[in-house]
Parts: structure tokens; C-alpha cells; sequence
């Protein structure tokens, strides 16, 4: 089985959001940033090179495929700010009715910019989320 390559690593969270180019997207990074400490009470870890993880847990698919992921976390990519929140149940899905303006995918939100949605919302989706990963998994 090929090795994970998005694991945790030592490069500085701080160091490595300070070099995201564009001024408001850094601000917005950072803003998120302080929301999942708040929310998590865990420090973050850089993931492979561009995700900014907090926590996590093990999970293993039928198939076979093992591995360990952040329980919830965010990386700023050229169009948009994601955030990865694997924890969807109907309580998210309702939720993201209310959120504003942003694209989804599988377990991603794509947001432009942190003012296209509504904060309040965007934290109680990250409650949720990381609460829904932790009764499901084994976190580690």
C-alpha cells in the first residue's frame, strides 16, 4: 500500500500562513484558524504541505484503505479558502442552507472569502462537523 502523504508534519502553522500571498485571504486563514482552536481546544499541525489539520483519527474503509486524518481542517487554495469537515449529517446539511455563499464537494466547503458567509453558522458547521468525526472514529 502506498504511503500517505498527507500526514503530519513539524513546519510551523504560523510560518506557513504568513506566506499566503494575498492579504485578505491570509487574514481570513487566520481568522479561521482561531475559530477551530476555539472550537477544537486542540492546537494545529501542519498536514502534508498545505493543510492546516486539528486532531486526529483513524479511519478504515471496506475496501482495505487505512489512515490517519485531521478531524477537521482548512488550506488556501488559488480560488478559494476550503474546509475539510468529513462530519456531515442532516443537522450540517441543514446548516449549510443558512451559510451563504460557497461550493461543496464530498467533504470540502469552497469559500471565496470568509465575508461571503455567515461566521456564526461557519462555526456551528465546524462544532458539527468535529463532533460528528469524534463519535464516529477512533481519534488518536
Amino acid at each position: 500500500m502506498a504511503e500517505l502523504k498527507t500526514k503530519p508534519t513539524d513546519v510551523s502553522v504560523e510560518d506557513f500562513l504568513n506566506q499566503v500571498a494575498d492579504e485578505k485571504r491570509r487574514a481570513d486563514c487566520f481568522a479561521v484558524l482561531e475559530m477551530m482552536k476555539k472550537i477544537t481546544k486542540a492546537e494545529p499541525k501542519m498536514w502534508g504541505p498545505s493543510i492546516v489539520g486539528f486532531g486526529s483519527y483513524h479511519y478504515k474503509y471496506a475496501s482495505g484503505h487505512e489512515g490517519d486524518s485531521c478531524l477537521v481542517g482548512f488550506a488556501s487554495r488559488k480560488d478559494s479558502l476550503v474546509l475539510y469537515l468529513m462530519g456531515r449529517d442532516e443537522k450540517f446539511e441543514e446548516l449549510l442552507t443558512k451559510l451563504g455563499k460557497f461550493k461543496s464537494g464530498k467533504g470540502c466547503l469552497y469559500v471565496k472569502q470568509l465575508a461571503d458567509v455567515d461566521s456564526k453558522v461557519l462555526q456551528e458547521l465546524i462544532k458539527c462537523s468535529f463532533a460528528n468525526i469524534k463519535a464516529q472514529y477512533k481519534t488518536v
